[in-house]
């Protein structure tokens, strides 16, 4: 075998994102709340990066880029603010504070002063304020059960093997396993008189029909003596769910000689007053903030304008104290630190303007698609793809994608994420096109006029829509009519 060293040339193309491409990416994707939760964290971590001013009444992003960036033509160079710029590796800049000898401001970039004792007490009770609005932890379905389970006097076997299934209770409260599967992996020895002891103890409390195995025994739990049809109630439940669930009222009278009358007034009780979640009451999910992004309002002429939230964005600079310490002269670890920390503030300022200028002119492509839908409402929606906002304002689609992503919309006629505005559609038979959600209020409009006693069938469904112009598939009004929960013909019919 004989081993050579040669040497080649090959020509590839790849595409690669610089590190600047993908913080604009990021931050275009981000709402205004993460957006601000960003700033904050750049704050805290490059010290060369500043607020500029927090009163709203002074101009905003826009002023603090152009001082982070202005030309450097405009002004002398002992009044030119540094910038950076990852072409040139910022050497102009730096080269150029180590000539300045303007007289800069002190007070404000003093490092090392110490907070006054006020100050200390201040912030004190500005973080004892925080602490006592911080919303506390509502009770869990599993502590409240633990909590009543102590008021029975039971043995210890019995109460740490009921304190056992407790914990073993999924999120509706029901046991997910059989008892012996649980007295197997329980781990002490328990007699079985014992486990149903505690079983039938955990079924006695509150919320009703928690410890059940499945649905049925829930619901059987939760029926009291002096309840109206009792008896209807629990044969309902034990034997005929399935008819319940398919409308079968007929069926059931025939299987149980129960009146219908009895059957539709136990199934109205069955529906308004039995939980088969009963422990789902208990979870907590926090309430998410909408902050909306953009408004949008008609000028004097009656056009809509977008207009972008930017009241609470920190209006951002790069530090003049780390500038006067380039310029005082520092050792070339310094100097290589500050450039970094410049470079970064760069890219967070610029990145954030040029999100505004995106997320802005995307926002008012979509109004101007969708002028229809703010005067007249959901109703007068237009079907819009991605594709044809990111035509209109020469990016690709992906940009869009993030733009209008987890973004909200403050309009006359409500707050709405800007997806809302986006959707296909169809084209009726006079050549117009018509969103989808045009559709679907259609078929729910049929449906609410329908005749109970004699429902209509999807086929049915297909011959009104297209009474009205609209010429679909009968599957697609099937899958409209599961999208919108609207139970098949023989649920809604009414007896």
């Amino acid at each position: 075998m004989q081993l050579n060293l040669s040497q080649s040339m090959k020509m590839s193309q790849q595409m690669r994102l610089a590190p600047r491409m993908i913080q604009s990416m990021e931050i275009l994707q981000l709402p205004v709340l993460a957006l601000e939760e960003k700033i904050e964290q750049e704050l805290s971590e490059n010290p060369c990066l500043e607020l500029l001013s927090s009163d709203p009444t002074e101009p905003r992003m826009q002023q603090a880029v152009d001082d982070a960036r202005e030309d450097a033509t405009e002004k002398p160079i002992s009044e030119r603010e540094m910038t950076a710029d990852g072409n040139d590796n910022n050497e102009a800049d730096f080269e150029r504070l180590l000539e300045m000898s303007s007289e800069w401001p002190e007070d404000n970039y003093t490092s090392g002063s110490k907070p006054s004792s006020n100050r200390i007490e201040e912030a004190g009770d500005r973080a004892a304020d925080m602490i006592s609005n911080v919303v506390q932890r509502p009770q869990s379905l599993h502590e409240y059960l633990v909590e009543q389970f102590g008021y029975f006097d039971s043995p210890r076997e019995v109460r740490e093997f009921g304190e056992f299934l407790i914990q073993n209770l999924d999120h509706h409260g029901r046991l997910p396993s059989s008892l012996q599967e649980l007295m197997a992996i329980y781990g002490k020895s328990i007699s079985e008189t014992d486990a149903q002891a505690a079983l039938r103890l955990i079924q006695q409390l509150d919320p009703p029909g928690v410890g059940a195995r499945d649905v049925r025994e829930c619901l059987l739990l939760q029926v009291k003596d002096d309840m109206p049809y009792r008896d209807v109630l629990i044969t309902l439940i034990s034997s005929h769910l399935e008819d319940l669930a398919q409308n079968r009222l007929p069926l059931i009278q025939r299987k149980t000689g129960y009146s219908l009358e009895q059957i539709k007034d136990a199934f109205e009780e069955l529906r308004t007053k039995f939980d088969p979640w009963p422990g789902a009451t208990f979870e907590s999910r926090p309430v998410q903030s909408v902050k909306p992004d953009l408004f949008v309002e008609p000028d004097e002429n009656g056009k809509y304008v977008v207009r972008l939230e930017d009241e609470f964005t920190p209006r951002l600079r790069i530090s003049k104290h780390y500038q006067q310490m380039m310029r005082d002269g520092v050792d070339a670890k310094t100097k290589e630190f500050i450039k970094r920390k410049v470079e970064s503030a760069k890219w967070l300022i610029e990145s954030i303007e040029q999100r505004h200028g995106t997320l802005k002119r995307v926002a008012q492509a979509i109004v101007d698609r969708q002028t229809d839908f703010l005067e007249h409402g959901p109703e007068a929606i237009v079907p819009l793809k991605m594709q044809q906002i990111a035509d209109v304002v020469g990016v690709h689609v992906t940009t869009v994608s993030r733009a209008v992503d987890d973004k909200w919309i403050q309009t006359p006629r409500g707050l709405y994420p800007l997806k809302r505005f986006f959707g296909g559609g169809t084209v009726t038979e006079s050549g117009e096109e018509v969103a989808w959600d045009i559709i679907r209020l259609k078929l729910r409009e049929i449906v609410d006029g329908e005749d109970k006693d004699n429902p209509l069938s999807d086929d049915d469904l297909v011959k009104e829509l297209a009474k009205q112009g609209y010429n679909l598939a009968r599957r697609t009004v099937t899958k409209y009519r599961k999208a919108l929960n609207i139970p098949s013909s023989r649920q809604r019919r009414a007896y």
